[in-house]
């Protein structure tokens, strides 16, 4: 069910403004946490995305550590994950992915969350005036899945699926909206 995505449709996975997870790893140390401030930033000649990791986070740490991180789009059926991983720090909660379903690809040491509808992953382009002074990480998209059931061809399926499959949006204090019905209006702008 986890098929390839061409990188330079990458960005149509988080296009939308889906919450996301963001996973690394470092030294053996795994975390993953929720995130909604990452977006597309180009897709040639090289992919790239941007995620803004809070100095607080410990999985920034991981990330500038090791150099890769993943970002993963979750389902309105992972909701009550989605939250508790943005609700405790592993600073605080070592056991913090005790029974969480991970898994890896072949060739990248980084943690997947699995039941998303995409996986990301993503080598870390260095740049220490974003990453201090604005908490933002560039990441050069490395790799790209999708669940084919969810995503396949380089679109959406959301319509032909019940609401347990769309992606979430966060808005603030608890609060979630998932997508929408969709509607197509000719061919659009789209890009490659």
């Amino acid at each position: 069910m986890i098929k390839p995505v061409p990188l330079d449709k990458f960005y149509r996975l988080i296009n939308h403004g889906a919450t996301t997870l963001i996973s690394a790893k470092h030294n053996g140390i795994e975390n993953v946490m929720s995130a909604a401030w990452v977006c597309a930033l180009d897709y040639l000649p090289k992919a790239k995305l941007t995620v803004v990791l809070d100095k607080s986070a410990y999985t920034r740490t991981l990330v500038e550590q090791s150099g890769l991180f993943a970002v993963q789009i979750p389902i309105v059926k992972q909701v009550d994950l989605v939250m508790k991983l943005g609700g405790v720090s592993k600073k605080d909660e070592p056991n913090k992915l005790d029974g969480i379903p991970l898994f890896y690809q072949d060739n990248y040491d980084v943690p997947l969350v699995a039941g998303c509808a995409g996986w990301i992953i993503c080598k870390l382009i260095p740049n220490l005036d974003n990453q201090q002074n604005h908490d933002l990480f560039i990441g050069e998209v490395l790799s790209v899945w999708a669940d084919s059931r969810i995503f396949d061809n380089g679109r959406w399926k959301f319509d032909e699926m019940g609401d347990e499959w769309r992606t979430l949006h966060y808005i603030a204090g608890g609060q979630f909206y998932r997508i929408g019905k969709g509607l197509t209006v000719g061919e659009g702008f789209d890009t490659p």
